[in-house]
């Protein structure tokens, strides 16, 4: 499917003459895969996981944020496709916008597709994840280590809203805490809270 299909309901939902986010027009696929973890204070606080597949970054709605502790299951609900670009979005979605609210960078870097079929072979990352598993080792500014989402219901089965699961892998070593606080969280970009980011928006 061609990247400017892929981003059609990305940019069905916005009103780019009202908000800052990226249109997505001069995104470049080279390097290693990226990642990115951003807090989005809208109707309901959240953490935004995309992970860049081919030219646009595959999103997941995080409630409660993603854990460093392989106890932790966190749900993960899909949404559009965004542009690569949108790894660097930082900035207010004005209200009664689709998604209105304030995002800041919480974290980001690159990852390893590990995706292996059961003879041990290599998996295509965007083939495992149409079939609903992936594995993966994050190396950003908090996050790392080995990762899995899961499908568990939904998908190619039709079985109602599709909904994931984001486990951090037993393997490795277990850090003591989940994700932070979202008010209180700063970003790996900017350094600034959700706060700061909003009262320097409302002074510009």
């Amino acid at each position: 499917m061609a990247e400017r299909d892929r981003l059609r309901d990305y940019r069905g939902k916005r009103d780019f003459d009202r908000t800052g986010e990226p249109r997505g027009r001069s995104a470049s696929a080279g390097g290693a895969p990226r990642f990115v973890v951003q807090i989005h204070d809208a109707s309901t606080m959240h953490f935004d996981f995309r992970l860049q597949v081919g030219d646009v970054l595959k999103s997941w709605s995080i409630p409660k944020g993603p854990s460093a502790d392989p106890k932790d299951k966190r749900l993960a609900v899909p949404t559009e496709d965004h542009p690569l670009e949108y790894e660097q979005f930082e900035g207010v979605i004005p209200g009664g916008e689709y998604g209105g609210g304030t995002v800041i960078v919480w974290d980001h870097g690159t990852y390893e597709p590990l995706s292996h079929d059961r003879q041990g072979r290599p998996v295509d990352f965007a083939e495992s994840l149409e079939r609903g598993h992936a594995t993966f080792r994050l190396s950003g500014a908090k996050l790392h280590g080995e990762y899995a989402l899961t499908r568990f219901r939904g998908g190619r089965s039709g079985d109602g809203e599709e909904a994931w699961l984001l486990v951090k892998r037993s393997g490795d070593a277990a850090r003591p805490h989940g994700a932070p606080d979202p008010r209180r969280a700063r970003s790996a970009k900017s350094g600034r809270t959700l706060a700061q980011v909003a009262s320097d928006a409302a002074g510009e």
